[in-house]
């Protein structure tokens, strides 16, 4: 027993040991609150920075795209110099899986004034101000700000005011069941690249939009064994045939370029160079050109095929 006012030595020593502990753990708990303080202040500096490299990126406005298409028509033949039906069609069908006998780019032969032929590649000619846009009642189809004219499928109603108000008969029915090869129905589908084909809708030409957005020129340009076909950004002014690249608006002035049916008021963004295939050595007189064929193996059970309205 200690004396009077002192506590007995085992107390004394039970405090002390208890003193220890708690020293102990005030210096963990204050070391651990310092590593959080920091841990939190760099936290903070870094979404500072995080922010700001946001806000810089918000603050630099995008360019925004406008494309459009140069066809030059002293270059194409038809592709009579291959022996083959016109390439860039044939490209547009199997890379889009166009059912038969849709030819989203068609290339026709036109009589000229002084006697002879040309050939003609009509794709879809993304109008600024687009008829067929006007008239839907459903607002299934629609331009985006880059310019292509896009339709949604999955919207569309199959009324077929859009065809009747097209001025270039660029729009296409599925009068039946496509016919249409069976690895089209794994692919995902987008009113970009419409695919799988389906009964009772409109489908067209829609300018290759995620191939430009990729970098890649669309499938009939990068096909024609001419290079006739020139794709390209009227922002930039810039157009390429995969061959060359040239000013766009120099190279629609100095050649003379018109668009088909400009005085109705559409404002194509597709702009044609005259000629007959002259480049190529193609004669004039030399008629004719080899049908489109749709080189399906294997097609989706009960496919069918339909005459062009």
């Amino acid at each position: 027993m200690g004396s009077q006012g002192q506590a007995p030595e085992s107390l004394q020593g039970e405090n002390q040991r208890k003193w220890q502990l708690s020293r102990r753990r005030l210096l963990k708990l204050a070391g651990a609150a310092g590593a959080t303080a920091v841990a939190a202040q760099l936290g903070a500096g870094l979404l500072r920075e995080a922010r700001g490299a946001e806000e810089e990126a918000q603050a630099t406005p995008k360019r925004l795209r406008r494309w459009g298409m140069i066809i030059d028509l002293r270059r194409c033949d038809g592709c009579q110099s291959q022996g083959t039906p016109p390439k860039c069609t044939a490209a547009c069908i199997e890379g889009h899986f166009a059912p038969e006998p849709m030819e989203w780019i068609e290339v026709y032969e036109h009589e000229l004034p002084g006697g002879g032929t040309q050939f003609l590649p009509t794709p879809c000619m993304q109008c600024q101000n687009p008829p067929c846009v006007n008239v839907c009642p459903v607002g299934a189809t629609w331009s985006t700000p880059e310019g292509h004219v896009l339709i949604d499928q999955n919207r569309c109603i199959g009324c077929r005011m859009c065809m009747a108000a097209c001025p270039y008969e660029r729009r296409f029915f599925t009068w039946g069941q496509p016919t249409v090869p069976l690895q089209s129905l794994f692919l995902e589908y987008s009113p970009e690249h419409q695919v799988p084909a389906k009964k009772g809708v409109v489908y067209k030409c829609d300018f290759c939009p995620e191939m430009a957005r990729a970098g890649r020129l669309p499938f009939c340009a990068q096909a024609c064994p001419q290079h006739a076909i020139y794709y390209g950004d009227l922002e930039a002014d810039l157009a390429t045939n995969g061959e060359a690249v040239v000013r766009f608006s120099q190279f629609i002035s100095q050649e003379n370029a018109f668009r088909y049916k400009d005085d109705l008021g559409t404002n194509p963004r597709v702009y044609y160079i005259p000629g007959h295939g002259e480049a190529t050595g193609r004669s004039p007189d030399k008629k004719g050109k080899l049908p489109t064929r749709w080189t399906w193996e294997e097609k989706v059970k009960g496919g069918k095929t339909w005459k062009r309205q």
